[in-house]
Formats: structure tokens, C-alpha cells, sequence
């Protein structure tokens, strides 16, 4: 297992942190919040003048065919910026489909999915009772589903591709915490669906797709927290002297900076032992999620606590970065249920 970077993969990350840095403005962010929730020309720059949309698609399939710490690098930076997009369409159901899905729906779905042309959204529930192939039931908290093209929806009898326009769905759209990924739900009346014939593979795939794009964009996020706090204590001067200069204020810098490495740390090692089928890699997986999560919201809620009185307004960005930690906390499993699964995978199920 390599923890280093290779020359591509930092190039990757270069560019795509430059990209985000310039065009995933707050400003932008916000709009798109005033909206459907995605940035439409930032996602048409990602997938077609960058092609980053098919970085973890096949080769065969109109992808670059690269694995999950390349797709690590760039949610990383999407995070960094809340960008407004539509990440886990392409963590989730593209990886189903290519690790469980048929030749068909392979060259049907995975070419549209790696250029932008179809948004994808991924949703699971036990409510779901099949008949005839067609899919009854309601599917809760499915991100960006209110402007989804397709869906790919798991059950424990399977998981099948579920066309948006298809008969019998209907979608509703609560108002949510995060608006830069609105939650929508889905309900199914005799709606005909396209099972995938390894559908344990696909949801297998998925997951790790979901869990490592949500901790790298908690690991994204945290770490711009971090960078905007150090700014802020620089240039913001009470009694005379910057407010960094103050103990106390350094060392809550000091303890997010630790936390963020840690979880850095956790979030590449859960990428590659996943691309190098590594044994590791359900304990890295659960731990990278929980761990990850909780330093952006402890960082979050620390930049919102140091930036004083602005840090509450909401022409600050602090609450961005709040309401998308929040939400990365509980979505794909909360960092409790996380935790019970890596304790009963080291042994410790009992105990704890």
C-alpha cells in the first residue's frame, strides 16, 4: 500500500483544487442554494472541459478508469469549497452500475453518467416490495434526488436503475439543512425498474464510493475552516496585539490542525486499501467515515465559535461549512452505527 501520492495523482488534486478555488465561489454557492441546489455551469466545466466526472468510471465505458483516492483528491476539494454538486451520483450509482451492473446497462448508463449528460442519485430503504419487476415503496433522504435523471435504489432483495420519468414515481423536495445537497423523497407505485444482476457487488461499490466521497469532502471542508480561522486570527487585532497571538487561541488551531491529519490520514488509507482490495478496507471504510465526520463538525463549529460575532451572520461562510457537516454526520450512516461496525469488526462488538 502506497501513502504517498504519485505524480498524477497529485497533479489531479493540484488541478482540481485550482479549479474549485476559482469557479466554486461563495457566491455561486449561494445561488445555487436559491435554486435546485447544483451549480449547472460549474457541473458542465467539471465534466466536460476537465472530464473529471469520469475519473472512477471505466475506460470501456468513457471513463479515465482511476480508482477512489484520485476521486478522494477532487471531492477533497469540492469540499474545501461546499461546492453545489451532484458528487455522490457519481460515487454511488455509477460505481453500482459498474461493479454490478449488466453489459447493457453498462453501455447505456456510464458513457452519460462520466460526461454530465444524466444526473444520477443513489437511495436505499427496507420499504420496498417488488412484483412483476415493479418497485413499490418510499425511499427517504436521496441527495440531489429532486433533480436526478435516473436513480439507483437498494433494497435488501436487490437494487435496481430507476428512470426519473418512469410511471407511478413521484418525488417531494423537504426543505433541508444543507441546501448544497437538498434531500428529496421518493415514492414508487408499481414504477418498473432495471435490476442489476449482481446487485451485491453494485451495492458493495456503492457504499465505498458514498463513504469516501462525504469523509474527503468533510476532510475538504475541515481543513478550509481551519485555513479561514488562521486568516482571521491574523487580521483581526484586539488589546493591541492579532487575537492568534492569545494561548488560548492557539491552541484550538493546534487541536483542529491535529484532528484534520488524523483524519486525512484515515481518509487515503480507507481509498487504497479499497483500490488495493485490501482486507483492511471495511475497518478502513467505517473508520474514515465516523472519524472524518466529526472533525469537520467539531472544526466547523470551532471557526464558527473563533470568528466571534461574524462568524453567526449569514453573510459569513461559516454556516455553509456548518450546515454541510452537519449533514455529512448523519447522512450514509451516522459516525455512532460507524463506530459499532468497526467495534464488532476489531472484536470489540461485545464490549462496547
Amino acid at each position: 500500500m502506497q501513502f504517498a501520492f504519485t505524480e498524477e495523482q497529485a497533479m489531479i488534486a493540484e488541478t482540481a483544487r485550482a479549479f474549485f478555488a476559482g469557479n466554486a465561489t461563495s457566491e455561486r454557492t449561494r445561488r445555487a442554494m436559491e435554486g435546485d441546489g447544483i451549480d449547472r455551469d460549474l457541473w458542465a466545466s467539471f465534466c466536460t472541459e476537465l472530464g473529471l466526472a469520469g475519473i472512477a468510471v471505466p475506460e470501456a465505458h468513457g471513463g479515465s478508469g482511476l480508482g477512489l483516492v484520485e476521486f478522494a483528491t477532487i471531492a477533497e476539494a469540492a469540499g474545501a469549497q461546499v461546492a453545489a454538486l451532484p458528487l455522490l451520483g457519481l460515487a454511488m450509482p455509477a460505481r453500482a452500475i459498474a461493479a454490478g451492473g449488466s453489459e447493457a446497462q453498462k453501455r447505456e448508463w456510464l458513457p452519460k453518467l462520466a460526461s454530465g449528460e444524466v444526473i444520477a442519485a443513489p437511495g436505499g430503504s427496507h420499504d420496498q416490495r417488488v412484483g412483476d419487476g415493479k418497485l413499490t415503496g418510499t425511499v427517504d433522504f436521496v441527495p440531489h434526488g429532486g433533480i436526478a435523471d435516473m436513480f439507483v435504489l437498494a433494497s435488501p432483495e436487490g437494487a435496481w436503475i430507476v428512470r426519473a420519468d418512469a410511471p407511478g414515481l413521484a418525488i417531494e423536495r423537504p426543505v433541508t439543512m444543507d441546501q448544497t445537497r437538498p434531500l428529496a423523497r421518493v415514492t414508487l407505485t408499481d414504477t418498473p425498474g432495471d435490476p442489476l444482476p449482481d446487485w451485491q457487488a453494485g451495492l458493495e461499490a456503492a457504499r465505498a464510493g458514498g463513504w469516501i466521497c462525504v469523509a474527503a469532502e468533510a476532510l475538504g471542508g475541515a481543513q478550509a475552516t481551519l485555513d479561514r480561522t488562521v486568516g482571521y486570527a491574523q487580521e483581526r487585532v484586539q488589546f493591541g496585539r492579532p487575537i492568534g497571538s492569545f494561548q488560548a487561541y492557539k491552541h484550538r488551531l493546534a487541536d483542529m490542525m491535529v484532528e484534520i491529519e488524523q483524519a486525512r490520514s484515515a481518509v487515503y488509507w480507507a481509498a487504497c486499501a479499497v483500490d488495493e482490495d485490501s482486507a483492511e478496507a471495511p475497518l478502513a471504510l467505517h473508520s474514515a467515515k465516523s472519524f472524518a465526520a466529526d472533525t469537520y463538525c467539531r472544526c466547523a463549529g470551532d471557526m464558527i465559535q473563533l470568528h466571534g460575532g461574524i462568524g453567526f451572520t449569514w453573510e459569513h461562510d461559516a454556516h455553509l461549512f456548518f450546515k454541510r457537516a452537519r449533514a455529512i454526520r448523519s447522512m450514509l450512516g451516522d459516525s455512532d452505527w460507524h463506530r459499532e461496525q468497526v467495534a464488532n469488526i476489531i472484536g470489540l462488538g461485545e464490549a462496547a
